[in-house]
């Protein structure tokens, strides 16, 4: 499948970062199984849809338990947002033109919705590993420019609803904007990045979009970004405050993952030939493993053992067995959340905060009325 240099995926790169479409456009993709995973469910979830349409005559089924409820659940959230809209029309896997804003720019909507006044776009996310808001979601906001564009001779859009349906973090989201502003943010923040991107110009810039650029491990910018927390001006005494530690926390998740990055980019390399003074590729340490675990099991038996455990599946795996409607209706009177491990989050987090031991031991006094 061919992608536009400036594509709407990655536009929260490049809008971000100019300079990174050109320096990474000829660096190779790597397919990974999520990625096949993710092409597999919106394949079966555009069947379904296609299906609640009248589109399809047979009812697409998944051999994967959880897809196949996953993408039930999308096409009928698709439906769901045609209520209450005047004449809606609902486009599959509809392919769209962003050229008037983004040279040689084109994308592919999920779902896309049509009315009198109203235009939705909806997208489809299958993973579970990193949560994507609706908000201000770049991505959405230029399919819906291109969007507006297609049909701009048949309907006058007023408002722009932008949804993302990822079900494996329970994740569902709608954001609502108008058409007016739309365009402003087009104009003033899209076309100017997009003409910097498309000639390779502007300054390199490193953040939590390069979580998915292909140049992340040889990034010079990010590298240095980085490498600076290794020169922290670390202040006397000895021992760091308090605010030296909260500006290090802020830092720390991006230099762990840079590090990684570096490291299993090395790995690559010198598993394809690259010398780096200092270091040597050797063997790993393992574990025993059994040649045959069939035969093993089988001799274990004969020597009057039981060679297997049993224990019951996990919450997973269970769900993945019966399906979520009929994991709710056999257990979920036998399920519970219990409350999560503490962990240091940014104070933007929505998350309520926990009570700490300073609370907990907090002088009643000091909250009496005089």
């Amino acid at each position: 499948m061919s992608h536009a240099l400036l594509s709407p995926s990655a536009s929260h790169r490049w809008l971000a970062c100019p300079p990174s479409a050109r320096l990474t456009e000829f660096l190779a993709d790597s397919e990974s199984s999520y990625a096949s995973e993710g092409t597999l469910a919106h394949g079966v979830a555009e069947e379904k849809l296609n299906h609640k349409l009248g589109r399809a005559k047979n009812q697409p089924v998944c051999d994967d338990a959880e897809m196949d409820e996953y993408t039930s659940d999308y096409a009928n959230f698709v439906m769901e947002q045609t209520e209450g809209l005047k004449d809606p029309a609902v486009f599959v896997e509809q392919r769209v033109d962003c050229s008037r804003y983004v040279p040689e720019c084109f994308g592919t909507c999920d779902a896309l919705i049509v009315s009198d006044g109203v235009l939705h776009i909806i997208d489809l996310k299958s993973g579970r590993g990193v949560k994507v808001d609706a908000e201000e979601n770049d991505q959405l906001r230029i399919y819906a420019l291109g969007a507006m564009r297609m049909f701009d001779f048949l309907y006058l859009f007023d408002i722009v609803r932008m949804s993302i349906y990822q079900p494996r973090l329970g994740n569902v989201q709608t954001w609502e904007t108008t058409t007016e502003a739309l365009t402003e943010w087009a104009e003033t923040v899209l076309v100017p990045a997009a003409k910097l991107a498309w000639k390779g110009e502007g300054g390199y810039k490193a953040g939590d979009h390069c979580r998915f650029c292909k140049a992340k491990a040889e990034c010079r910018a990010r590298a240095e970004a980085n490498m600076a927390l290794a020169a922290y001006d670390f202040t006397d005494p000895a021992l760091l405050q308090i605010c030296e530690v909260a500006d290090i926390l802020g830092k720390i998740d991006e230099l762990v993952s840079w590090a990684s990055d570096v490291k299993d980019y090395a790995l690559a390399q010198a598993l394809s030939g690259t010398k780096y003074d200092g270091w040597k590729v050797v063997a790993g340490r393992s574990n025993r493993k059994y040649t045959d675990e069939d035969a093993a099991a089988a001799t274990v038996k004969d020597a009057g053992y039981d060679p297997y455990e049993h224990k019951l599946l996990g919450i997973t795996a269970m769900t993945s067995l019966l399906g979520r409607k009929r994991f709710d209706e056999l257990l979920g009177g036998l399920t519970c959340k219990p409350e999560g491990k503490p962990v240091l989050v940014p104070a933007s987090d929505k998350r309520k905060e926990l009570n700490t031991a300073a609370d907990d031991f907090a002088d009643p006094i000091e909250n009496m009325e005089d």
